[in-house]
């Protein structure tokens, strides 16, 4: 069964696959059973993701649209992993509370700073912008027809999406890429969402900070 996940594939996707702009990082939210379980609308606020390195299986990544409960859309790069595991993470968020005369507060959490406990997740779905990272693929395919992946992340999404409505007929192609196994390192991400069935965050640590920008931000 489909699932839209507030979100559509693109019919028609050309994303240039160059190893130090491709898809990783992650951080968000847990949903009890699997990452196409439930279905949300998102904030259209964008947030900032770093870690040291990801190594992720059975990684698949497409073109999609986020949707706000406004019917604002914005088109954003999809990466899948059936599992994950993520050491040094941090992300970062910030609201502009001026009109409350607390000016930028960012949120920042950290998690996996440790070797040992890494942060771990499973069926991860990250809904990405802008990314900058070293990347090494094994058993890569670029230009997969995008209802042909297979995983338990991207299942759901092969063969109909829905935009406005309009929805693709079963079977419709889309690009894609897939890979067996997906190493990134010294990721910088800016997303849109992030959701996983599991999502373990060893270590974790939460703060605010006044003001943005450097030393606030996770970069």
């Amino acid at each position: 069964m489909s699932q839209t996940y507030g979100k559509t594939r693109w019919k028609r996707f050309a994303l240039v696959m160059v190893p130090s702009l491709l898809a990783t990082g992650a951080v968000g939210v847990s949903i009890a059973n699997s990452a196409l379980a439930a279905s949300f609308s998102i904030s259209g606020q964008q947030f900032k993701v770093s870690t040291s390195h990801l190594h992720g299986t059975n990684f698949a990544q497409f073109g999609a649209v986020d949707v706000e409960t406004n019917g604002t859309f914005h088109p954003v790069a999809v990466s899948a992993f059936d599992t994950a595991t993520i050491n040094d993470l941090c992300q970062s968020v910030v609201t502009d509370l001026s009109k409350l005369g607390l000016g930028k507060i960012t949120l920042q959490l950290h998690a996996g700073t440790d070797p040992k406990k890494p942060v771990t997740a499973k069926n991860l779905l990250i809904d990405l912008e802008q990314l900058n990272a070293d990347a090494e693929f094994t058993n890569i395919n670029i230009g997969q027809d995008a209802s042909t992946l297979k995983g338990t992340a991207t299942n759901g999404w092969q063969g109909h999406a829905k935009l406005g409505g309009a929805g693709l007929p079963s079977g419709a192609s889309g690009f894609a890429q897939s890979a067996d196994v997906a190493d990134l390192s010294g990721v910088q991400q800016t997303a849109r969402a992030t959701s996983a069935g599991t999502f373990t965050l060893n270590g974790l640590s939460l703060s605010l900070k006044n003001g943005d920008g450097a030393g606030n931000e996770c970069f």
